[in-house]
């Protein structure tokens, strides 16, 4: 049995991470994160955006645009010097 009723709404450290009264834990299968409350309507906004991008590119993926034209990839790859094939027939001769 304890001794003492314990501490409520005081900071704390959980594996190295401040955690102060108030702040959003955020977790899902990968990883958990602390936002301070300060800036937890402004990460629930960006958060939100970045799902209706996702799911954006995910329609276009459906309708068959591959990411690499999606993302704009075609011209990094050949800055990079990478020849991009779409097929395995188009692979240059080894």
């Amino acid at each position: 049995m304890k001794a003492s009723a314990g501490s409520v709404n005081v900071p704390v450290v959980c594996a190295g991470v401040a955690v102060n009264p108030g702040d959003v834990i955020v977790a899902d299968s990968d990883g958990v994160v602390v936002v301070p409350l300060r800036q937890a309507t402004e990460v629930a906004a960006l958060g939100k955006q970045r799902i209706e991008k996702e799911e954006a590119a995910r329609e276009q993926f459906r309708k068959g645009e591959l990411s690499i034209d999606f993302f704009g990839l075609r011209a990094k790859l050949k800055e990079l010097g990478v020849e991009y094939c779409a097929d395995v027939q188009d692979l240059p001769p080894s």
